[in-house]
């Protein structure tokens, strides 16, 4: 029922002084952001702003949620009608990029309903006939299409919309007299080669083409045949030149606009349980190096990552090829817009949603730069990572009925996984909140462990901070808070002086006091400092420099023992 009442805005401003006017509705996010971005990329407009609009049934009113919004560097102070020009003037104007995502947006529903792309319903007279049999819905488009054009150039309703009227008309006879003439030829995998080099020739090869493999769909029907259609056409495009290049221009329009439909993704990649589901698979669609990489570092990535299907795979070697940009540039938007989305990742298992964010941040950090800027990136992935922040998830992720030290160890997981400064910040307040609280003291100084098992527990906890790249006053004052009560724990049980008592050789007492002082078996401390004293005691004893002499393969084990803990001159 959501998506009954939610949809997003896309506003602009033709200059620094004007207002914001409404450019586009959608009920896909991802739309509206691939839109607003578009605008500020190509400096048409001054400035861009996405919304969230949600009803509230109750009240009777929307809630609006900004979840983009962007200026331009030296945009003009004023702009002149002719900077804005008409976006479809001529029939061929509504085969551009920006036209066709226009119309995506304006009957995106029926799209869905009837599982075609704009790409399709552009090079099909039977689509284009059952759209205008749906006139309420057309004409609602229409309209919609209409109000935006007059919010940006003034004018009147009415003389837009009959203009915007003929030109879809127009376009509609071409298309249907093209199909009538046999403008169009046949696209089959066997003879699509010949197929694309033969209209190398001719007007508008990409126009004629694009009809052909457009009718070839229609008649493939549901999502998984066309994805598997078109993916045999890639196969059987020609080798190389000039028919290659138009054979890949054309293919890759239809997989761009599937890449942003997600009826057509899950016919590719099957069926994603969650959000973080269809992230993942995604991710592993479009830079499968890159999650190959980031799985060499840590192999836990590939337990959240769908494996990718026969057809998914072959498609992502074309896209790793880099000959169809476009296709991967939307996906490269889906990702970014699915990481702002403010559904869960995993709603039902908060411990693997950490993993698939570690997952995700991996995966895409190691594709920075081929498949997402870096700004863009490290934007979405902060966005993404405040969620995991926020009470409701840490709620959730925190059951009630851990320890106080599990809770701390699961905050540690989550810091290390976030990213972005403040969310780094947030995340040290969070682990400040818990170890210093009376619970987490209480069971460090409880005797229900040895004293040696609880000072390697908080010197595994205090290593873990350090890795959780958190700034460096939080990790002063955790680890300092982990020191004291490690010095605690040693001073009550005398640990120091027991093991210097014990009945043990000067070696292993060797051994034992420079794994403490080098926080391995201690938190770095005034524990760690007491046993790095007695061991500096140690190492000067004659007797134990002679053993050490004679046998060298002990004397390095303790050389690199004494180097981790600092004692080396």
């Amino acid at each position: 029922m959501e998506s009954a009442l939610v949809h997003y805005e896309v506003f602009v401003r033709k200059n620094p002084a004007s207002r914001w006017v409404l450019e586009l509705a959608t009920d896909k996010p991802h739309v509206a952001l691939a839109a607003a971005e578009d605008l500020v990329v190509t400096g048409r407009v001054a400035g861009a702003m996405v919304t969230k609009e949600t009803f509230d049934e109750k009240r009777r009113i929307f809630h609006s949620e900004t979840l983009f919004k962007e200026a331009v560097e030296g945009a003009k102070r004023k702009a002149s009608v002719q900077d804005w020009d008409p976006l479809c003037v001529t029939p061929q104007d509504l085969y551009t990029d920006r036209a066709r995502e226009r119309i995506a947006g304006f009957v995106e529903g029926w799209l869905a309903r009837n599982k075609v792309t704009v790409f399709e319903l552009l090079h099909n007279a039977d689509l284009v006939e059952r759209l205008e049999a749906a006139s309420t819905e057309m004409q609602h488009a229409v309209q919609k299409f209409a109000l935006a054009e007059v919010q940006v150039r003034g004018g009147l309703t009415h003389d837009i919309i009959r203009r915007i009227q003929g030109l879809l008309d127009a376009a509609g006879a071409r298309l249907r007299r093209d199909h009538r003439n046999g403008a169009f030829g046949v696209a089959e995998p066997k003879s699509f080669a010949a197929l694309a080099q033969s209209l190398l020739g001719q007007a508008e090869p990409q126009y004629r083409l694009a009809g052909a493999v457009a009718a070839a769909t229609a008649k493939a029907g549901e999502w998984p045949a066309k994805v598997a259609l078109i993916i045999d056409l890639l196969d059987a495009a020609p080798e190389d030149g000039p028919a290659r290049a138009l054979a890949l221009s054309v293919l890759e329009q239809p997989l761009a606009e599937m890449m942003t439909t997600s009826g057509a993704l899950q016919a590719l990649m099957g069926e994603c349980e969650d959000l973080g589901g269809g992230l993942c698979a995604l991710t592993r669609l479009t830079c499968p190096e890159a999650v190959a990489t980031a799985a060499e570092l840590d192999p836990r990535i590939l337990q959240v990552m769908p494996e990718l299907g026969s057809e998914a795979k072959r498609l992502a070697e074309r896209l790793a090829a880099g000959e169809l940009e476009k296709a991967r540039t939307a996906a490269a938007k889906r990702i970014l817009a699915d990481l702002y989305a403010h559904k869960r990742l995993r709603p039902d298992h908060p411990a693997e949603e950490v993993m698939v964010l570690r997952a995700l941040v991996m995966s895409l950090t190691a594709a920075t730069g081929a498949l997402l800027p870096e700004e863009d990136l490290a934007a979405a992935l902060a966005s993404r990572s405040r969620t995991l922040l926020s009470s409701d998830f840490l709620e959730a992720y925190l059951c009630e009925d851990r320890t106080a030290f599990d809770e701390a160890k699961a905050l540690v997981w989550l810091a290390q996984n976030v990213v972005g400064a403040g969310n780094k910040r947030r995340a040290g307040r969070l682990l400040q909140g818990s170890i210093f609280g009376l619970k987490f003291e209480t069971e460090a100084l409880s005797e229900a462990q040895s004293p040696a098992a609880r000072l390697a527990a908080l010197a595994g906890l205090q290593r873990s901070i350090g890795r959780a790249a958190l700034l460096a006053d939080d990790v002063r004052t955790l680890g300092g808070r982990l020191g004291q009560l490690g010095a605690k724990i040693e001073a009550k049980a005398d640990l120091v002086a027991a093991l210097l008592r014990a009945a043990a050789s000067p070696m292993q007492k060797l051994g034992f006091l420079l794994k403490m002082a080098a926080g391995e078996t201690a938190p770095l401390g005034p524990a760690a400092d007491r046993a790095k004293g007695e061991a500096l005691k140690l190492i000067r004893d004659p007797r134990l420099q002679g053993e050490l002499a004679r046998d060298p393969a002990q004397m390095s084990v303790v050389r690199d023992l004494v180097q981790q803990a600092g004692l080396a001159a």
